[in-house]
């Protein structure tokens, strides 16, 4: 699996850190932070993320907030932005996101690296859950 990371200045020290767990546990990892404002990072992101069906991304900001804003802006994409591990897992779970934003100024290194694998572990339930991520989708 890939997993398309992003970042703000804020978010670049959380960023590496969340990298470099990555990359030690085998994941592929894409950074698309070129120490741009949030708005172009998370777009980028997001455009990889769906170009490619098996791919999840991971945006870091100050606070996920505006991060989370920009992805869902974007047709198809379901977005959640998670300061615990149970929200990561649930939101992959049940409502299919392909992307979540987390706040370096909210999480620390451990918290965020357990958000981490809550979401990159996690499977979509489908079933009844896609009525909802049908209609997430409906609404761009």
């Amino acid at each position: 699996m890939k997993v398309i990371l992003g970042s703000d200045v804020d978010g670049n020290e959380l960023k590496d850190y969340i990298k470099n767990y990555l990359l030690e546990n085998g994941y592929d990892v894409i950074d698309k932070s070129e120490n741009k404002d949030f708005v172009e990072t998370t777009y980028a992101v997001a455009q990889t993320v769906l170009a490619d069906g098996d791919s999840l991304g991971i945006v870091f900001d100050a606070y996920g907030a505006g991060s989370f804003m920009v992805a869902t802006k974007i047709k198809g994409m379901v977005a959640a932005e998670v300061s615990d591990e149970r929200s990561a897992y649930m939101t992959r779970g049940h409502n299919n996101s392909r992307i979540i934003t987390i706040g370096s100024k909210i999480v620390g290194t451990e918290v965020a690296k357990n958000i981490v694998k809550g979401f990159l572990t996690a499977g979509y339930d489908g079933g009844r859950h896609q009525i909802r991520v049908d209609m997430l989708n409906k609404m761009c």
